[in-house]
């Protein structure tokens, strides 16, 4: 079995109706983005309001922001063409973000990434954005919302300082009804920790220069000099309350069945699993590196390194979320001692459903693995 040589970028799909303050939250990533180099594709090139950087263009143009981030405007139909742009080596990005417009489908959205041919993707989840103030009516106009929040993996119900508490728990317990399984964070004016979306890169290179003021370190300056409690170091330290990471480590193999089973069942508010996993008799040769996002799955199995540690480690990120409950459901999917190797290399079939199939099948060229599409995902 051989992964991809090359890290796949994930799409992050940012959707919701006009006035949601999906820009608002696009333009917040940008500036708290931490060396992170993000692709931005965009309907208007109006809406990046990026302060000191002019952003100008047309449709089926690619603008540099001048912060290691990258801008297109597209039409949809273009959009695997502009992938195919954004996820060239040269231009060296770790994530993008594709901010849907204020009408789209944004399913449709989902359905064209999911059916990409394009090797160097992975899909990020759809993040749905909704005005709090505004919800109520929104919904009246947009019927389609209520459908919309249904396909969500994560739900920004954003402009929460507009509302009164009891407001806000009324239009929380509504959306988090309608949108299912899906994480529910609240916001204002859009400030959600990026690492709830993306991973922040490590970039030992002296890509991002120490000691020199950036346009972005000005910008969270600013944002600070507008409110006190940042205490000089900007919202994103402020932002953590919004969900919860917990950690899981096991130094005995996992359980196929029992661990698809989990999966299967993860509680509500469980936004994003990352980690590797070690199966044990399941596959004595590899480490399985897990991604999953709202209801999309993947496994992509690597090669054990010589002398490395098996263990199993993993990391949960969402809202709402139970700690105990996951640690507990967690320790229950290890391998019984001296549990039958056929029978467990058979459980695999359950977890190879989810492996790209170059991956699975080792005659394909490296980094040509297809997107795996589970049922789930496919539904929305």
């Amino acid at each position: 079995m051989t992964p991809p040589r090359t890290p796949q970028i994930p799409v992050v799909v940012l959707a919701g109706f006009l006035g949601s303050g999906k820009t608002t939250l696009l333009n917040h990533l940008l500036r708290n983005r931490a060396g992170t180099r993000i692709g931005v594709i965009v309907n208007d090139f109006g809406a990046i309001e990026i302060d000191a950087m002019t952003v100008s263009g047309q449709v089926g143009s690619t603008v540099s922001l001048g912060n290691g981030c990258l801008c297109c405007a597209v039409d949809a139909s273009e959009l695997d063409t502009f992938l195919e742009t954004l996820t060239r080596p040269s231009a060296r990005l770790d994530v993008i973000v594709i901010e849907a417009s204020g009408l789209a489908e944004p399913q449709e959205l989902v359905r064209m990434l999911l059916a990409s041919d394009n090797p160097h993707i992975l899909y990020g989840g759809l993040v749905e954005v909704v005005d709090a103030a505004e919800f109520d009516a929104t919904r009246q106009r947009h019927p389609e919302l209520d459908r919309h929040l249904a396909a969500a993996d994560l739900v920004v119900l954003n402009k929460t300082d507009r509302v009164g508490e009891a407001e806000r728990e009324r239009l929380r317990a509504t959306v988090a009804e309608l949108s299912g399984p899906a994480a529910v964070i609240s916001a204002e004016h859009g400030r959600i920790d990026p690492e709830l979306l993306f991973d922040p890169a490590l970039r030992p290179d002296g890509e991002e220069m120490a000691g020199q003021l950036s346009f972005e370190d000005l910008l969270r300056q600013e944002e600070c000099d507008e409110h006190e409690e940042c205490d000089g170091h900007g919202h994103a330290d402020h932002l953590h309350a919004a969900y919860e990471s917990v950690d899981f480590t096991a130094d005995v193999p996992m359980d196929p069945r029992r661990f698809m089973a989990f999966l299967d069942s993860r509680p509500e508010g469980l936004y994003r699993i990352k980690g590797f996993v070690d199966f044990g008799a399941g596959d004595r040769d590899n480490t399985y590196a897990l991604h999953a996002v709202g209801r999309f799955l993947r496994f992509v199995p690597r090669p054990w390194a010589r002398g490395e540690q098996r263990l199993t480690q993993l990391v949960m990120i969402g809202a709402g979320i139970d700690a105990a409950a996951l640690h507990e459901g967690l320790a229950a999917c290890r391998a019984e001692p001296g549990s039958d190797a056929p029978d467990i290399e058979r459980a695999m079939w359950g977890v190879l459903r989810y492996v790209p199939e170059p991956a699975r099948d080792g005659d394909a060229e490296a980094g040509e693995a297809e997107v795996d599409v589970p049922e789930a995902a496919a539904e929305v």
